[in-house]
């Protein structure tokens, strides 16, 4: 009998002692599993969380509208109209370009209504329109976030600055701003094979690996009929965040006047009051202005600011627009694609495009005759002593002077 309640007792505690630590392990395991959770992570995009959302993303395609994308979106007119009157002064949708992609944002719910429109006019830049209230439509245009990265390189011209520099496989955007810095000390025209440049460059990148532009120039240099022309990028306005370029004695590189009225081009025929034409019996007739030859659409800048005071045509001009610049010069470009875009009386800044290589008037080919006046008189530009830029504030001298030190050590050695 005593061996009987024995084995029981001992049945009772086994029992006790495993439901014991079911028990325990249990719980714990229970608790380890509460204790775990799983984040979703947010699908944000465009500043906006996508899981909220039914998503259509599409390109826009030639002959595509603003007012037709959404109306297939079965939006009405008047709320398009609505929402174009409400955003016309932040974007103009005219600006939709076939090629680029767009997002549309809908409720997600079964009416599924159009709440946001975003476009990407490039890869870095977008404009989230917001009608998801139509008391409150707008239009705010953002970047992709970024990282800079710091760039050089260096070149050999072996025939043109642009032609050398896209063989090197360099961007167009860094050939425009190279050009730009030195469009006052430089004739790229008369641009010779065996000059140099280097150039100390930022790089925009989103997602760490695409390229989406260049952010700007450090600072860069050329050698040009043995003449070595650094410029430094150097901020005189810390509030309006206004930068020049500066050579390395920190006077200006900006000029009154550009060298050129194009970017890029050739001189096909320089001023030249003795100048004689086969094609009038190798008579004299003189030529009072500068040819630069290009393909016929390329842009022609105003080589300083002034104010228009002439945009008409002559049979022997074409389509021209003279600029008074101030009492002593002006300029005139002629033989325009058509009527220059800016009117009479406009005033305008140096290099806005003011018209477009054309062979108006009396022409073989497409050029932009440029002719220069001082006080009253026709002469060369190529010959005129013209007035510099400013230099480096004296009282920004000694921070110019500490700020170029590694920019023009890192020059020097780039081979």
């Amino acid at each position: 009998m005593k061996s009987v309640l024995k084995v029981i007792t001992a049945s009772i505690l086994i029992t006790l002692f495993l439901y014991l630590i079911f028990f325990l392990f249990g719980k714990a395991s229970s608790l380890i599993t509460s204790e775990i959770k799983v984040e979703k992570k947010e699908n944000i995009e465009f500043g906006l969380n996508l899981d909220n959302f039914y998503v259509s993303k599409d390109t826009i395609r030639f002959g595509d509208s603003f007012g037709e994308i959404l109306i297939q979106k079965k939006m009405t007119y008047p709320q398009i109209y609505k929402i174009v009157e409400k955003i016309k002064d932040s974007f103009d949708v005219r600006w939709l370009t076939a090629g680029k992609p767009y997002t549309i944002l809908s409720s997600k719910d079964s009416l599924s209504t159009p709440q946001y429109f975003i476009y990407q006019p490039n890869l870095l830049n977008y404009v989230v329109i917001d009608f998801s209230n139509f008391d409150s439509i707008n239009a705010v245009n953002k970047k992709k976030p970024f990282k800079i990265i710091k760039k050089s390189t260096s070149g050999v011209i072996n025939n043109s600055l642009s032609e050398t520099m896209d063989q090197n496989g360099l961007p167009w955007e860094l050939i425009n701003q190279l050009s730009d810095i030195y469009a006052w000390t430089i004739d790229f025209a008369r641009i010779q094979k065996g000059d140099k440049f280097k150039i100390i460059y930022n790089e925009r990148y989103i997602e760490d690996t695409i390229l989406v532009g260049i952010k700007s120039i450090d600072a860069a240099f050329f050698e040009h009929n043995n003449e070595e022309l650094y410029a430094f990028n150097f901020v005189t306005d810390s509030v309006k965040k206004t930068a020049e370029f500066y050579d390395e004695s920190g006077n200006s590189l900006q000029r009154t006047f550009l060298k050129s009225p194009l970017r890029f081009s050739n001189i096909s025929s320089r001023y030249n009051l003795k100048r004689r034409i086969a094609y009038y019996g190798n008579k004299v007739r003189p030529h009072r202005g500068t040819d630069f030859a290009a393909p016929t659409g390329t842009p022609i800048m105003a080589t300083a600011d002034g104010r228009v005071i002439k945009s008409s045509y002559t049979r022997g001009n074409g389509y021209y627009v003279k600029i008074q610049h101030n009492d002593t010069y002006s300029t005139q470009y002629l033989h325009m694609q058509k009527k220059g875009r800016i009117k009479q009386g406009k005033y305008v800044k140096q290099g806005d495009v003011i018209g477009r290589i054309g062979m108006t008037g009396n022409t073989s080919g497409p050029h932009v005759c440029y002719r220069f006046w001082k006080n009253g008189k026709q002469v060369d530009p190529f010959k005129q002593k013209l007035p510099p830029g400013k230099p480096v504030p004296k009282k920004l001298k000694s921070n110019f002077d500490e700020a170029i030190i590694p920019f023009k050590k890192l020059l020097d050695e780039i081979n």
